[in-house]
């Protein structure tokens, strides 16, 4: 557990691909599905915030500070990643999403040696042959840069970070672990890789 990096999973977004429930709250093998990611990153943060804009009250019960976006509209995931970084005094914080249940356990030791190998102000996950734009290490302090980068009706993660020195961290030996579920066959599919592991 580290001192100096606490997490925020990201449950803020609308699903529509899910036919519109709440990804966070959807079960797999018989748990939330951020219940799965909770566990998987528990250990290698000091605190974890969940950002939501529904359904706060149920995400609460599992235990965690729950913050909404200070943005109106379901602007993605740039809008919770803004509110959590107002909601930390930690040296980094980590960002996942909440439809990861296999999250690599060495996420955060590998990002954060990445970062210090490279004096790197964040750091992106790779499953070894794509970027994780929502799966980042970075700083609080990068907050009114990507506020300003919101407001000037920017929305993708991947071209706001090109604007700052970032490093990837490679996880090509778990090509696994990023994978997510947008689709309720996607999540049959998980359900069973879950069980098999």
């Amino acid at each position: 557990m580290s001192s100096q990096i606490d997490a925020v999973i990201l449950a803020g977004g609308m699903a529509r691909r899910m036919g519109g429930d709440d990804k966070g709250l959807v079960e797999l093998n018989g748990e939330a599905m951020i219940k799965h990611t909770i566990d998987r990153i528990k250990p290698q943060v000091k605190e974890i915030l969940i950002n939501a804009n529904r359904n706060q009250t149920r995400y609460a019960e599992f235990g965690f500070k729950v913050i909404s976006d200070e943005h109106s509209g379901f602007l993605g995931p740039l809008a919770g990643m803004i509110a959590a970084m107002g909601n930390t005094d930690a040296e980094y914080l980590l960002v996942v999403p909440c439809d990861c249940p296999l999250l690599p356990l060495d996420l955060v030791p590998r990002m954060l040696a990445a970062i210090e190998a490279e004096g790197a102000e964040l750091a992106v996950a790779s499953d070894g042959e794509y970027e994780q734009p929502v799966v980042m290490l970075l700083k609080p302090s990068l907050r009114d840069s990507m506020k300003a980068f919101l407001e000037a009706g920017e929305r993708k993660v991947d071209f706001w970070y090109a604007k700052h020195h970032f490093v990837v961290a490679s996880f090509a030996d778990q090509p696994n672990a990023f994978v997510n579920v947008n689709t309720p066959e996607q999540k049959q599919r998980l359900a069973i890789e879950i069980t098999k592991s």
